[in-house]
């Protein structure tokens, strides 16, 4: 198998309102929640940016881009992005491993009743451990913990999209693990940092020619 970029160039209009209202809603929250537990704060918790996964999301939505509507973020924290995904009709998931961060995420679809389930759990599937250490690297993908696939009673080849923010040097090893676990034609969503959020595709190689 493969992973083939996907160029998309998403819009930049304003947010329509209910989305606006959504993620200050959802910054308010990340910000108290950061506030109050800056003594012992959650190690690798950062916000993705929501306006690019949101467009990002829109635009897959709109072109039909993707195979079916079954949605998956791997380390969802907040759950924002999951959340925006079911505003857009996705069957979402959220997978987190912190139980604190999926209370946060829960309360947050509540409030606006939103359709999205989160897991504390591991996303990285049963078997792909070692595929989830970068040799030299720290790393903050967790091996442990409940396995998430068993608690959603789904696998990862289910899920038509699929979004992830890695730390630098993890992009690489999130595009192994969805290469060699998510369906062909699914969707991979990464968010990199300030402006550099990439769309990859699973397809099957092409045999070449003797």
């Amino acid at each position: 198998m493969a992973l083939v970029d996907v160029t998309l160039h998403t819009r930049e209009d304003r947010l329509p309102q209910e989305i606006s209202k959504f993620l200050s809603e959802a910054d308010r929250r990340i910000e108290d929640f950061t506030e109050a537990a800056r003594n012992h704060p959650i190690p690798a918790f950062v916000p993705s940016d929501f306006t690019a996964a949101y467009w990002a999301l829109s635009a897959i939505d709109e072109l039909s881009l993707s195979a079916g509507s079954l949605f998956c973020e791997w380390g969802s924290g907040f759950g924002v992005v999951t959340c925006l995904a079911a505003w857009m009709e996705f069957e979402s998931y959220g997978i987190e491993i912190e139980p604190e961060l999926v209370a946060e995420a829960d309360a947050l679809a509540r409030e606006f009743d939103l359709p999205a389930e989160f897991v504390a759990a591991n996303f990285v599937p049963s078997g792909a451990e070692t595929l989830a250490v970068t040799p030299g690297e720290v790393a903050w993908l967790a091996t442990e913990g409940a396995d998430a696939y068993d608690e959603l009673g789904m696998d990862v080849d289910d899920f038509d999209v699929i979004y992830a923010y890695p730390w630098p040097g993890e992009d690489d090893v999130l595009g192994h693990l969805f290469d060699q676990y998510a369906a062909d034609g699914a969707l991979l969503v990464t968010y990199n940092g300030i402006e550099d959020l990439r769309i990859r595709r699973k397809v099957r190689r092409r045999r070449s020619r003797r």
